[in-house]
């Protein structure tokens, strides 16, 4: 804020000013997904507002954005009975079971005629129970055994799409309003990535770790993990109802209202007149819910009629007015022809069951994780089996069980090795992991690992240096570390396997210009578990350079927005290793940019070319994944969303797009290639489309 926008003002007129910026801005950028501010001037105005809290103590209040996280981890969470039960639902496996659901309910109420229902996608997460006392915030409870839940309310606040207070002027006294606490894909990715860098078991399945997320006694790491939430139900008990409220009734009005809340709810939702029309849309999603980025299991039909719903009432276990219409887990069995180890980044090593190929949840799938030592000895691996494989989270194969009565008699078991396959080294694994390592260095799997990410299109963005050569110069021992590569030559690299002069040339070259990146995306190349590029930026916002960020204490760190104790601690650590720093000396010897340049300091943000824009990418894209193709577009200021419609500027198509590139044609929505993006981020206003 501004000294114009303070004077005159009271601090308590400043602090509900900046409080209402704040809230509108988080309920824009995580609710609505439309942001209205950067995130430095969202961060600015937070600590703004912080300031003024820590000054005058007696100005906070429970809705204020800085309650969100709180400072000291919870001893336990206290069981709370519910007001009312969450009871579970009854399950349909497929279309013959819905229509028996629905005969069985008329049997019940005989002289209804057409009943609405609403159809809404089941996300697959944790069930949460949020109290709302004249519009605060006030509980939040887990599911638990449905009678009785946990208190989880800290955790609860730390869900930014979920409002600590109502955005209504006349709330009702008490609101009890229930959904599905769930993380997204992208970050159950990143999530699995730090726990994978930090020696830690990864979790199976995003359901999975949303819960084990919930029940972390300390806010901050669930902060740090970014669950979302998408609200479903609406409860508003009588007896603290109001004459001059009106209240919803039908379950599609108690979705708007929600929204009018500041709710986020799924917009993947429809009323149904018939049961055929309950049957498209569970048949429409069944293959388009694999485009969305948060994981649905099946779609829950409702009775949209309240009256309707009371009078049907309950079972002792379901609602007799609702029903989860599931869709069948895809599983396949094959044979595993061989089982392998794979050495990652960090040394982690994992076994990897080689299958007899087999199409699972639409793609050929030939390769299987069988994740850890523990695994294989549950599983009862042995060579030859026939095993039933599926995707875990409908993403990673794995192997789910062994068909012991059609193992070969003359089968040996797969025993986990000893030494490192890539240097020999003796593997380690401590009592409290489930993880085995490599802790060796210089293990070629380890250095290679390192040399890829650092030339990653997030990171370096080193052009031409895949793993390919990174073999070959690692095997050749050009490179042990990615300081190294400043020191190759065209003349080292010339007697290489199918390298001439002019490749060379250009690798070369592509090396020796990777020196000029910006020193947030050196700091992510550098590969500190835990900083992912979107900390890496945030780091180096706040520390100007890698002697300033070396030089800070572990509490300055941890005190910068959305940096938690886990990234502290890392980075803290990982700059004081002796052998790492002799790295980054070598790096900052070799001219690699280690601190903030000019450019960055005077860059507007409105000077991104791609600033205003929105995209949504779709199919897959020849050389780029897509959280790379995401990451391009953000770090050029854009958006990218999951979903097309009016706002949408762009669409970036890759083969199998599927129904998101019908939906842009029929919106008069301009298509990218791959190529068509990467000209565009050269060219930002040449608009250039096409396939």
């Amino acid at each position: 804020m501004s000294s114009s926008d303070t004077r005159g003002k009271t601090v308590e007129q400043q602090v509900r000013q900046l409080r209402e910026q704040l809230q509108k801005a988080s309920y824009a950028y995580y609710v609505l997904d439309q942001p209205v501010m950067e995130d430095e001037v969202y961060d600015r105005l937070y600590r703004q507002l912080q300031d003024l809290e820590t000054a005058h103590p007696e100005l906070v209040t429970p809705d204020s954005p800085t309650q969100r996280v709180g400072e000291q981890p919870a001893s336990q969470f206290n069981s709370v009975r519910h007001n009312i039960p969450l009871y579970s639902l009854e399950n349909a496996f497929g279309l013959e079971e819905y229509r028996a659901w629905e005969e069985k309910w008329r049997r019940l109420a005989p002289d209804v005629g057409e009943a609405i229902a609403v159809a809404e996608l089941k996300i697959d997460g944790s069930a949460m129970a949020l109290t709302y006392e004249n519009g605060l915030l006030v509980q939040g409870l887990t599911r638990g055994d449905g009678t009785t839940g946990e208190d989880i309310t800290q955790n609860v606040k730390t869900i930014r799409s979920i409002p600590l207070k109502l955005q209504t002027d006349n709330p009702p006294p008490v609101v009890e309003v229930r959904g599905e606490a769930f993380l997204p894909l992208s970050e159950f990715d990143r999530i699995n990535q730090q726990r994978e860098a930090n020696r830690e078991a990864l979790f199976a399945n995003p359901r999975n770790a949303a819960a084990g997320t919930l029940r972390q006694l300390d806010s901050r790491i669930v902060a740090d993990r970014r669950l979302d939430f998408f609200a479903y139900t609406l409860i508003i008990p009588e007896t603290t109802q109001r004459p001059d409220l009106v209240l919803p009734s039908s379950q599609w009005d108690a979705l708007r209202l929600l929204q009018d809340f500041g709710f986020k709810v799924n917009p993947n939702r429809q009323r149904c007149q018939t049961a055929d029309n309950v049957a498209a849309f569970y048949e429409a999603w069944s293959t388009e819910r694999h485009n969305l980025p948060y994981l649905t299991d099946g779609v829950v039909v409702k009775l949209d009629d309240f009256a309707l719903q009371r009078q049907l009432g309950f079972t002792q276990k379901f609602p007799r007015w609702a029903i989860a219409l599931k869709y069948p887990a895809e599983e396949v069995p094959t044979q595993i022809r061989d089982v392998t180890v794979q050495v990652g980044r960090t040394g982690a090593v994992t076994p990897v069951a080689e299958l007899n190929p087999v199409q699972l949840a639409g793609t050929t799938v030939s390769r299987a994780t069988l994740h850890n030592s523990d695994r294989i000895a549950e599983l009862d691996i042995h060579f030859g089996d026939t095993v039933v494989v599926r995707k875990a989270g409908e993403i990673i194969p794995e192997v789910v069980r062994v068909l012991a009565d059609l193992r070969p008699d003359d089968a040996r078991p797969f025993q986990m090795p000893t030494h490192c396959p890539e240097c020999d080294e003796v593997l380690v694994k401590p009592d409290d992991e489930a993880v085995t390592r490599c802790i060796n260095a210089s293990c070629p799997a380890i250095v290679r690992g390192a040399l890829i990410h650092w030339a990653r299109r997030d990171a370096m963005d080193i052009n031409g240096v895949g793993s390919k050569w990174v073999e070959q110069w690692v095997e050749q021992g050009l490179v042990s570390s990615v300081a190294d590569l400043y020191d190759l030559t065209v003349e080292k690299l010339l007697p290489l396997e199918r390298m001439g002069e002019q490749l060379a040339k250009k690798l070369v070259e592509a090396i020796a210009a990777s020196k000029q990146q910006p020193w947030s995306r050196v700091l992510y190349g550098l590969g500190i578990r835990h900083v992912g590029t979107v900390n890496a930026r945030t780091l180096a916002q706040e520390f100007p350079s890698v002697e300033a960020l070396r030089e800070a204490k572990i509490e300055s760190i941890e005190a910068v927005y959305s940096i938690g104790p886990e990234i502290a601690q890392s980075v803290y650590e990982w700059l004081r290793n002796s052998a790492n720093w002799h790295l980054v000396e070598k790096l900052k010897a070799a001219g690699v940019q280690m601190e903030r340049g000019q450019a960055e300091l005077s860059q507007s943000p409105l000077a991104q070319p791609f600033e205003g824009k929105t995209f949504v990418l779709t199919g897959t894209l020849p050389t780029l994944s897509r959280s790379e193709a995401k990451a391009l577009i953000e770090e050029a200021g854009g958006k990218v969303t999951s979903s097309v419609s009016a706002k949408t500027s762009f669409l970036v198509a890759g083969t199998e797009a599927g129904s998101k590139l019908q939906k842009a044609e029929k919106l008069g929505i301009p298509k990218l290639s791959e190529e068509g993006l990467q000209k565009m981020l050269k060219a930002p206003d040449s608009n250039e489309s096409g396939a």
